[in-house]
């Protein structure tokens, strides 16, 4: 099993540039799906309270051949239970559900601005980790003024953003702050949900020159700027795939004629930061 590139955040923490995404992996069929992937060679599993599917993830931890240490679980807390005593209460109650001694990493689902209760969550978060509960701590979908606030008012700043980020919304800034600051940048839909990215002629012609797939081609992009992206894949065909996506080297004027798929209407849904809000 070839080891996958990591990424290392401010503080030493480390993650491995392919994760396995779990939305809409449930039940017995989803928690198979998922020990199979930790057994094919992934060590980064993603999850969240809202996804509703962590007893499932927990399940597929637990049923898989490979050493519990060596797997990062993350879930999410949503944005309902940003207050002090709920996000308490989540926190415990998803650690429960994965049936875990720790999550490794929990982050914040959404920054919910209008509610203005981000920081009351985060500061759960961090007790969360002192006591020894979760063991790192980070957050998604917060633009750079919600990150600076969080570090502002706590001391403490997110090892981790998982935000959208694919060709046609390559967020090229949010990137490059993440990097200078030393936050981990994770990539939700990092192939998109649309079938037109994959019939883009420059991914045919990136994914050509290389003899893989244009999905694999994506995955290499996001390998190459530094993001892990955590793809959903619920068959072994698929999962390794995906892995074998991260030993791919593009050039830059690959990397670069990809990333000139961006779009200013890019976004997936009215997914905004600023305005969007998670129940």
């Amino acid at each position: 099993m070839t080891a996958l590139p990591t990424r290392t955040a401010h503080n030493g923490f480390t993650l491995p540039a392919i994760g396995l995404g779990t939305y809409r992996l449930n039940g017995a069929e989803g928690a198979a799906a998922i020990a199979a992937g930790i057994d094919a060679g992934y060590r980064l599993v993603d999850s969240a309270f809202n996804y509703e599917n962590e007893g499932t993830v927990g399940r597929g931890v637990a049923d898989a051949a490979t050493d519990r240490a060596e797997v990062i679980v993350t879930t999410k807390l949503p944005g309902r239970h940003h207050p002090t005593e709920k996000a308490r209460t989540s926190i415990e109650e998803s650690r429960f559900r994965l049936g875990l001694d720790a999550t490794d990493l929990h982050l914040i689902h959404w920054p919910n601005p209008s509610q203005d209760e981000y920081v009351q969550a985060w500061a759960e978060l961090v007790e969360a980790q002192r006591r020894g509960v979760v063991r790192q701590i980070g957050v998604s979908n917060f633009l750079p003024e919600h990150l600076e606030r969080l570090e502002h008012e706590t001391g403490v700043r997110p090892v981790v953003n998982q935000i959208e980020l694919h060709p046609y919304f390559p967020q090229e800034e949010q990137l490059a702050y993440h990097l200078e600051h030393g936050i981990i940048t994770e990539a939700w839909s990092p192939i998109g949900r649309a079938k037109a990215l994959l019939e883009e002629p420059v991914i045919v012609e990136v994914a050509a020159a290389h003899e893989i797939s244009p999905a694999q081609a994506v995955l290499a992009w996001h390998v190459a700027r530094q993001s892990v992206a955590i793809p959903k894949a619920s068959s072994l065909e698929h999962q390794r795939a995906n892995l074998a996506a991260a030993s791919v080297l593009l050039d830059d004027a690959e990397v670069a004629a990809i990333t000139a798929l961006g779009r200013p209407d890019g976004r997936l849904f009215d997914a905004d930061p600023r305005s969007h809000e998670e129940s």
